[in-house]
């Protein structure tokens, strides 16, 4: 199931396009007007953690970034533990898009390509990073060799799993 938002929203230079598009293109407002109001739906993604960690392995997320001591040192850890308990992935996505630059460079450096995701792509790994248990399905002998290659790739070091002490609740 998927959840559905509706909102109404004007059709400009034959495109679907939402009310802050509207007139894009003309010189003025008249030629806006012409077009019909159309229903706009905009489709939320479910988010599965489950999906999300095998992404953040596979799309090369965990190289860089560690979960519970599992992944690189070249970016922030992202422990669910040290997460907002309430988190709207849009403000997740807009800091991962605040940081992309940066992102982009480091993934250039080290797999020579940017990674790009999908939405459902993102949501999942965003419900992933989020999910404290489903964090500890991550494991280091759950990653395959050309991972723990990627995850090698500016330090030459293994990564190692880090035990998580009691007072932390881990």
């Amino acid at each position: 199931m998927k959840i559905k938002f509706t909102l109404a929203a004007i059709a400009a230079i034959g495109l679907t396009a939402s009310p802050m598009m509207a007139g894009v293109g003309h010189d003025d407002d008249s030629a806006a007007d012409e077009h019909e109001p159309i229903e706009l739906q905009l489709t939320m993604p479910i988010l599965d953690s489950e999906r999300g960690r095998e992404l953040f392995v596979s799309k090369g997320c965990v190289a860089c970034h560690a979960v519970n001591g599992v992944g690189g040192e070249d970016a922030s850890p992202l422990d669910a533990h040290n997460m907002d308990l309430s988190m709207n992935p849009f403000d997740f996505a807009a800091k991962m898009w605040m940081m992309a630059p940066y992102m982009i460079e480091a993934q250039m450096e080290a797999f020579d390509e940017q990674i790009l995701f999908e939405g459902d792509e993102l949501a999942d790994i965003i419900a992933f990073l989020h999910d404290d248990s489903e964090q500890h399905e991550l494991t280091e002998a759950s990653l395959p060799p050309e991972i723990r290659e990627m995850m090698d790739h500016a330090h030459g070091e293994e990564g190692g799993e880090v035990v998580h002490a009691e007072e932390i609740g881990h």
